[in-house]
């Protein structure tokens, strides 16, 4: 039997997980039995920011080729080299360079104006003022992807920290975060990060029965980029099941009210610029990275539908992760759900830009922190990562040797969609079968959920309600057996 004290440890990722065992090699083997964890300064959130840290700092020294010269000299070394970024590009070509103010000011040529949210754009303003306005606009470019990627960095720290905490008991699974390659590649490509990380802060919040508090950060991550409101159907649906209407209600209506906060003054002052996002999101033809663009690419049609049906299709198929909620054996965990809907828009958006990774990765180490599928899923990114650059190295050059033709790329874009697809599907067995599930090994029920942790249903369909306490019911279930192999504590759900 497992001692009360040895209960409240963290979970030790070497001692339940077969990768991470035989990675830990590297570092001197699994953590012993009587290893003293999070004593003194060295607690594992520290080390989990650290390490995020230093691996955005790997994703930097790899955009070296493009800050020495690649932005600037000739567009095919910056795919060659895969180090493009749009940070340094967009600072002369959306006015900041210039000291255009964002969605106020006209831009030059077809833009007219900034096309993105508005607390990007005040990021991105944030940025221009705390770099020189003297100096060739080379210098001035490098000076700001550098602010940029400081800030950016900030951004990753917190991501890595929120992960490491919103799971009380699993601090080590935000090692998937920190040390995923895919992250360490994007990082600077975009201001993605910092919708991720206010993603990252209010699932944290959420999971620390604080609904008010989650509902601002998931209006605030809206005002900065449109994926994190689809996180408030998971929510729906999971409150319905448990009969928290109260704090749903709370987090929704705090998610408008700082999202008007935020953009209220610039869509009453400035309307044609604040709406540029939302037309120019609408109007965007098919683009890279997604399976319209394999269908149009084969058929030589433009697929001037593909707005409608990505739409319908993401609406069908949130429908049927709602539908999942509502008749899994067990009330999913709210990870889970986010994951999946998340992962839904990325699958049938008519675009996938290479840093749209950022926002699966925190959701997929919660929701299913397994290394071995996290890695197959990460190898396809990267895959896909290098796909995007050689094709526009072959695109982009006038000699047709150079780079990834287009079946090349179709065949990036199909590893892309079938490591999403893999990871989509282990979370869903997961759902359907709770002792597949890594994280309700111990016993526990949604360590994420706040306030829907070890509640009872009031709505299921076509299953009986779960008891009172369900968290202590599903702990009954399981037992913990003795037997350990080349240390790994294995448990299995009782016949």
């Amino acid at each position: 039997m497992t001692s009360v004290h040895e209960d409240r440890q963290p979970v030790r990722p070497t001692v339940q997980d077969e990768v991470a065992a035989a990675g830990s090699e590297l570092i001197g083997g699994p953590v012993g039995r009587r290893a003293l964890l999070g004593a003194g300064w060295w607690t594992p959130v520290r080390i989990i920011a650290l390490v995020a840290i230093a691996m955005f700092a790997l994703g930097m020294v790899q955009k070296l080729p493009c800050y020495n010269g690649g932005w600037f000299f000739g567009a095919g070394s910056q795919y060659t080299h895969a180090c493009y970024s749009d940070i340094p590009h967009l600072y002369n070509g959306r006015g900041f360079a210039d000291g255009l103010v964002p969605y106020f000011d006209r831009l030059p040529g077809d833009m007219e104006y900034l096309e993105y949210p508005v607390l990007t754009g005040l990021f991105m303003e944030a940025a221009s003022w705390l770099t020189p306005h003297s100096g060739s606009i080379q210098d001035r470019e490098q000076i700001y992807w550098l602010v940029n990627a400081g800030m950016l960095m900030v951004c990753a720290a917190v991501v890595a920290v929120c992960v490491a905490r919103t799971h009380r008991r699993r601090p080590w699974d935000a090692l998937l975060v920190a040390l995923a390659p895919a992250f360490a590649l994007t990082a600077t490509i975009n201001w993605d990060l910092l919708a991720v990380a206010l993603t990252a802060a209010a699932m944290l919040m959420w999971s620390r029965s604080r609904p008010l508090a989650a509902g601002v950060l998931i209006g605030l991550a809206t005002a900065a980029k449109l994926y994190p409101v689809l996180l408030l159907g998971p929510l729906f649906v999971l409150c319905l099941r448990a009969g928290r209407w109260r704090a749903w209600g709370m987090a929704a209506g705090a998610a408008a009210a700082s999202w008007l906060v935020v953009n209220l003054p610039v869509m009453a002052l400035a309307p044609e610029g604040w709406k540029k996002f939302y037309t120019f999101s609408q109007e965007r033809p098919v683009d890279f990275g997604s399976f319209w663009l394999i269908i149009s690419q084969r058929t030589g049609n433009p697929l001037d539908g593909a707005n409608a049906w990505a739409t319908a299709l993401t609406l069908l198929l949130c429908a049927g992760i709602g539908a999942l909620a509502l008749y899994a054996p067990r009330r999913p965990r709210f990870a889970q759900l986010a994951f999946l809907v998340i992962a839904v828009f990325i699958l049938v958006n008519k675009v996938y830009s290479p840093q749209y990774v950022l926002w699966l990765i925190p959701l997929a180490a919660l929701a299913r922190p397994r290394w071995r599928d996290f890695l197959i899923w990460q190898t396809c990114e990267v895959m896909y990562f290098i796909g995007i650059w050689m094709y526009l190295a072959y695109t982009s050059s006038g000699d047709k040797h150079q780079g990834l033709p287009p079946e090349g790329y179709q065949f990036a874009i199909l590893l892309h969609l079938l490591g999403t697809l893999y990871l989509c599907a282990v979370v869903v067995r997961d759902v359907l079968l709770p002792e597949r599930d890594v994280v309700r090994r111990d016993g526990s029920d949604d360590p994420s959920g706040g306030v829907l942790d070890g509640a009872a249903d009031v709505v299921v369909l076509g299953r009986r309600r779960q008891p009172r306490h369900a968290a202590a019911h599903f702990e009954g279930t399981y037992v913990r057996w003795g037997a350990q192999r080349g240390g790994m504590t294995q448990s299995a759900p009782m016949e």
